[in-house]
């Protein structure tokens, strides 16, 4: 495939590139990792008057109508710029999920929401157990006069406590077969009866959230689907999102490699630069590898998943598991590249590092993503 980028795309790769690189610096990821919530709400705005909420949202939705390769664009700078906002969660994931599922006026309500930012929204689909796959999900939904009660407990929910909606796995009926009786709700976070409690994550720029929905009561007309048809919808949504979040990935290694060669290129022993030895310029030439294999099997799977090619599932995990390790591998080595002062607090490398395990593990890590890929010749 003859594969490049349109001039609007890459317009608007350097325009985020520009304003990320302005707005979202190390200093405030700094900050907003020892901050309550983790977002700076000013930031949220301009993001929201840039459009970059409604990038792949339909037009008819509230949306910019462009697409998931815009989107990929984007979420490979915000991995750059280790964004600390959640775009990911809103809209690498919630409205992925929602597209897929919902319909009429709940459609239009969530997603416009959501591409104007005036609304955030995340999926809870995790439980204690820690599984990402139907037979994960144990939470109930029992049918009521009008609507559903629903009961469980859902961890890892990325910003659940800054999302206004969350979006909620359950069964409402029991099957041999877990992907049958899967149906999802949208749950505001205004329901007392919600309860959301921030973890202690590996990323605080990222933050996971347990959500109890013990007790909430859910009309029917906040349903996304038919009933116990979800996991198909939402297997193809999610493929989606790991693209997404294979994006950031991408971005982060990326990042790590270009603060890596200036430092080789600056750093001096034995009067020489230290990228002239071997040990690093070998390193480098491994991380290069890894981060433009990433892009490559990224951006195939962004296209793949946008044509409705046949081999979308397969291109979706292949890069979540190409892009996760690559970021993860690279930031290490980063830390490697950069010696001693690469292991300390005061120097950033341990910032992406951190993005960079968060990217690998949410959702899965690769041998889950592997064992979809195998999955899918069975």
């Amino acid at each position: 495939m003859d594969f490049g980028f349109t001039e609007e795309q890459e317009a608007l790769r350097k325009s985020a590139r520009e304003f990320l690189t302005d707005r979202s610096t190390t200093q405030l990821v700094r900050t907003m990792m020892s901050h309550k919530t983790g977002l700076d709400e000013a930031l949220w705005k301009e993001m929201s008057a840039l459009g970059w909420m409604g990038t792949a949202i339909a037009e008819e939705d509230g949306g910019l109508g462009l697409g998931l390769i815009e989107l990929v664009i984007l979420s490979e700078e915000i991995g750059r710029a280790i964004l600390p906002a959640p775009f990911y969660s809103s809209v690498g994931l919630a409205a992925p999920v929602i597209s897929a599922a919902a319909d009429g006026a709940l459609r239009r309500e969530l997603l416009g929401g959501i591409a104007s930012g005036e609304r955030r929204a995340t999926v809870a689909l995790c439980e204690e157990e820690g599984r990402w796959d139907a037979a994960g999900i144990k939470a109930k939904a029992t049918k009521t006069e009008g609507g559903y009660k629903l009961s469980g407990t859902k961890v890892f929910v990325p910003d659940a406590h800054l999302a206004s909606e969350i979006v909620v796995a359950a069964r409402t009926s029991r099957a041999k077969d877990p992907r049958e009786g899967i149906s999802l709700f949208a749950v505001p976070t205004s329901d007392k009866k919600m309860k959301v409690r921030q973890l202690d994550t590996i990323d605080r720029t990222r933050r996971l959230c347990q959500v109890k929905v013990g007790g909430v009561e859910v009309p029917e007309s906040r349903r996304l689907g038919g009933e116990g048809e979800a996991w198909p919808l939402l297997e193809r949504a999610l493929d989606r999102s790991a693209t997404i979040l294979a994006a950031e990935a991408t971005g982060v290694a990326a990042q790590v490699l270009d603060l890596s060669r200036d430092y080789a290129k600056e750093r001096v022993q034995f009067d020489k630069p230290i990228g002239s030895f071997q040990a690093i310029s070998h390193k480098m030439a491994d991380m290069l590898v890894l981060t433009e294999s990433a892009r490559s099997t990224t951006y195939y799977a962004a296209w793949a998943l946008e044509e409705g090619a046949p081999d979308a599932a397969l291109a979706a995990a292949t890069a979540k598991v190409a892009a996760s390790e690559a970021a993860r591998i690279v930031a290490q080595n980063g830390i490697q590249v950069h010696g001693g002062i690469g292991f300390t607090w005061e120097h950033d490398m341990h910032l992406y590092y951190r993005r960079a395990l968060w990217c690998e593990l949410f959702l899965g890590d690769p041998t889950l993503w592997r064992e979809r890929m195998a999955s899918l010749f069975a």
